[in-house]
């Protein structure tokens, strides 16, 4: 799927490549999920933080079997299960390559689409919460909590001892997140919200801020003296507009996020498919879609109709429309 230029849904076209070989220290992937993350819908419409040089396969993340190796690789990979993300782009296709470095095994017991579902967000759950320092018994909030890097949020904050409060919009997402773990579950979109939050906990401890905007900022007034809150999604478009002096006058430490190092992404992603492996974390996959109706993937995932994890399904030599 070619992104030519930025737009809406309908931008992303199916179009033929020349098959990708892999060179010195690379693998050769065929690919059987594409990873879809929030973002890759902005960098499609032009309109986040990033931007991408056009024309590009959109796509970070991909899960599928070695199918060949180049000189340097071991050639014992060929036929693994692996995720590999890829740099940034390249995702949205039969065939990818990767340094072979990049290559996280699947471990027994997982499937392979919980696998890819587990890569992108998985890893980031699990350095969110891990920066936080999220402690038995710490109140805590997560926003967006019925999506992908939310509903992992949900199970790793309840393992840890936290009592969860989730944020959501609608019923259905709601009721996900009390069946994840959730010990209260509110719709961010009614406006008395946050006094039923204070109704039910007190106060916060911990805010894992996935929306931004008006959310995040109302959030934040919820913090106790003491309290930590993680701002790493912007769902609505915007961040928290919430300044260190404020912060600071209340003693809400605002976290940062580190930039990870590869080897710090890889061992986050091990220990989310670990946890996965012992049944201790569940991906949620809400949605499915053939590679070719990437568009379609795209605008549901921008209508905030989504529940959890949205993956691509590659099948090789499937028909596409819009080859040309």
């Amino acid at each position: 799927m070619w992104l030519s230029e930025f737009g809406g849904p309908e931008v992303l076209v199916a179009a033929d490549a020349p098959d990708p070989a892999p060179g010195p220290g690379q693998a050769l992937i065929e690919v059987e999920y594409a990873n879809i993350t929030f973002v890759e819908t902005q960098l499609r419409a032009d309109s986040g933080p990033f931007s991408l040089e056009l024309p590009v396969i959109p796509g970070n993340g991909v899960g599928g079997v070695v199918s060949a190796v180049g000189a340097g690789v071991d050639p014992g990979l060929a036929g693994r299960r692996v995720v590999s993300s890829l740099g940034g782009s390249g995702g949205y296709a039969e065939l990818a390559v990767v340094d072979a470095g990049a290559l996280v095994k699947v471990p027994e017991g997982v499937a392979l689409d919980d696998a890819v579902a587990l890569l992108a967000d998985g890893r980031t759950a699990v350095s969110l919460v891990r920066t936080v320092g999220l402690a038995e018994g710490d109140r805590a909030l997560v926003e967006a909590a019925a999506g992908g890097v939310g509903s992992l949020l949900v199970q790793l904050a309840r393992a840890a001892g936290a009592r969860v409060v989730a944020a959501a919009g609608g019923t259905a997402k709601l009721e996900l997140a009390r069946e994840l773990g959730a010990e209260a579950a509110l719709d961010y979109r009614e406006p008395d919200w946050p006094e039923r939050v204070r109704e039910a906990f007190g106060g916060l401890d911990v805010v894992f801020d996935g929306v931004g905007g008006q959310v995040g900022a109302s959030a934040f007034e919820l913090l106790d003296s003491g309290g930590r809150m993680l701002r790493f999604g912007l769902a609505s478009g915007e961040w928290a507009a919430i300044s260190e002096e404020a912060a600071a006058e209340r003693r809400v430490e605002l976290v940062s996020m580190a930039r990870p190092t590869p080897e710090e992404m890889r061992a986050q992603t091990e220990t989310a498919l670990a946890e996965a492996a012992a049944g201790r974390l569940r991906p949620v996959i809400g949605q499915r879609f053939p590679l070719e109706r990437a568009a379609e993937a795209h605008a549901a995932i921008e209508s905030r109709q989504t529940v959890g994890k949205t993956l691509l399904e590659v099948a090789r030599g499937a028909p596409r429309a819009g080859n040309r």
